[in-house]
């Protein structure tokens, strides 16, 4: 039977919304909102309200039962490695490991699993370092995007070509986690007069121009050095923390302990 994710595809859809909205909105899209709804005070309000509704959306799902009582204490010990993780990193620009530890997990135990963890030991690690802010729902979105991504990549990929793919996968995660977290960010810290600001109701082209230029002009120097920390990490663990991982999951799965046990025989 297909397993099916509608929470947390709600949630993914309340997520590119709440990033997205300046790209997009004009005072022109829904007749009858004035302009002032659409400068970044009132605007942020909007998108932190439905980047929490998407938060939300995922905690239902697990209480839903969608994930059983042991997958939910791994997923729980595993939030708080994370979380811990994070602290090492805490105020280095681009030393993360956390990425590496979500993007490796994920590959183990699939997309639902990856979306729970990222968006759980980002809240979790905030509560730990004071980072609690109005950008945490977007942090924990964003990681939450890069554990599901994990959990797709081909299953039928082992070796070599596993670690080449997890390593691109990484690469592609850090950069993607910057332009996540500078799209949010834009609207409210370049200033309302220059070249790289955000122009409320402007027309989607000149917005994705501002954007792009203003993360790459600031953006740079997280982004390479998280995707050569995480590649790093990866590279060097992947084969033990893989092979722990896999065994963790054939407890936690019969049907799964029963196929490798009829392999092996």
């Amino acid at each position: 039977m297909k397993i099916r994710f509608p929470l947390l595809t709600f949630a993914s859809i309340f997520g590119v919304i709440a990033f997205t909205w300046p790209l997009y909105f004009s005072s022109q899209s829904i007749p009858g909102i004035s302009q002032s709804f659409l400068n970044p005070t009132s605007a942020k309000w909007f998108a932190l309200v439905i980047a929490a509704a998407a938060i939300a959306l995922v905690a239902i799902e697990i209480n839903r039962g969608l994930l059983d009582s042991k997958s939910v204490a791994l997923l729980g010990v595993l939030t708080a490695l994370v979380a811990a993780l994070r602290l090492i990193g805490a105020g280095a620009i681009g030393v993360e490991p956390i990425w590496f530890l979500i993007i490796l997990t994920a590959r183990v135990f699939g997309t639902r699993f990856g979306f729970s963890l990222g968006a759980l030991s980002l809240g979790l690690s905030a509560l730990l370092t004071g980072g609690i802010g109005p950008w945490l729902p977007f942090q924990m979105i964003a990681a939450a995007w890069i554990g599901a991504g994990a959990g797709l990549l081909p299953k039928r990929f082992r070796g070599k070509s596993e670690l080449t793919a997890l390593v691109l996968y990484a690469i592609f995660a850090a950069a993607f986690f910057g332009v996540a977290m500078d799209l949010q960010l834009w609207p409210w810290v370049a200033g309302s007069d220059s070249q790289l600001s955000f122009i409320p109701g402007g027309e989607v082209s000149a917005n994705l121009h501002r954007f792009l230029v203003f993360h790459f002009a600031t953006a740079m120097a997280w982004d390479i050095p998280r995707a050569i920390f995480t590649s790093a990490l990866i590279i060097v663990t992947a084969k033990p923390v893989l092979g722990s991982l896999r065994r963790a999951n054939l407890k936690l799965n019969p049907i799964s302990r029963a196929m490798a046990q009829t392999v092996a025989s």
